[in-house]
Parts: structure tokens; C-alpha cells; sequence
């Protein structure tokens, strides 16, 4: 009997690998659709930036699993979208992302950062 080297991988016992198709999982969408932080509203990140500052805003105040301020929450699920989920965004889009949060900002009594 020879021992088999852990560099060497077992063939399937018909002799040939099976191909099974399946849909590329993404771990960016996983954490949109579930995140442990907060319960997003289904589509808010196609909404205007008003009402998708005033979602991320609500979501975050709901949430008892969060583990900063609703702000930091809400501010840091626009950021991950923007950066890993969104990456194939339109200029549009991204810059909708980028009002959002001085929507958020100003819905949080917050200074808009200086430019």
C-alpha cells in the first residue's frame, strides 16, 4: 500500500469530476442582506438620499445588536456599500451614496465634514 502525499488530492471513485453549476456567492452581498449590525429595509440603497438617510437612520435606532452609535452604524453601512458591494456603481449612484451621508449627517445634528 503507498501513502499518499497531502500535496495529492483523492479522485471521485467514478473517475471523473462532477460539474455542478452554481451562482458565484459574494460575502459583500451576504453581509447587505443579513448583517448582525442592522435590519435593512429591502432596496434602500436605490432610494433617493433623504429617504435612504431616513432608512439607515431608522434601522440603526431599531437595532439591539449594534455595537457603536446609531450614526457610526448607519454611516458605516453606507460606507461598505459604497466600497464592496457597490463597486460596479455609476457615477450617479455613488455620488446619491455620498448625499446620503450628509443627509445623515444633518438628520444627526452633525457637521458636514469641509471639502
Amino acid at each position: 500500500m503507498t501513502r499518499r502525499r497531502s500535496s495529492e488530492r483523492r479522485r471521485p471513485a467514478t473517475g471523473r469530476a462532477r460539474r455542478v453549476e452554481r451562482r458565484p456567492r459574494t460575502w459583500s452581498r451576504t453581509v447587505t442582506e443579513r448583517s448582525d449590525a442592522l435590519d435593512l429595509e429591502r432596496g434602500v440603497f436605490k432610494l433617493s438620499p433623504r429617504e435612504m438617510a431616513q432608512s439607515l437612520k431608522r434601522s440603526a435606532e431599531r437595532s439591539t445588536r449594534r455595537k457603536s452609535s446609531p450614526l457610526r452604524s448607519a454611516m458605516s453601512m453606507l460606507t461598505f456599500y459604497e466600497n464592496r458591494a457597490g463597486q460596479n456603481l455609476s457615477a450617479s449612484r455613488k455620488q446619491a451614496i455620498h448625499r446620503a451621508k450628509d443627509e445623515l449627517r444633518k438628520l444627526y445634528g452633525r457637521n458636514p465634514p469641509r471639502a
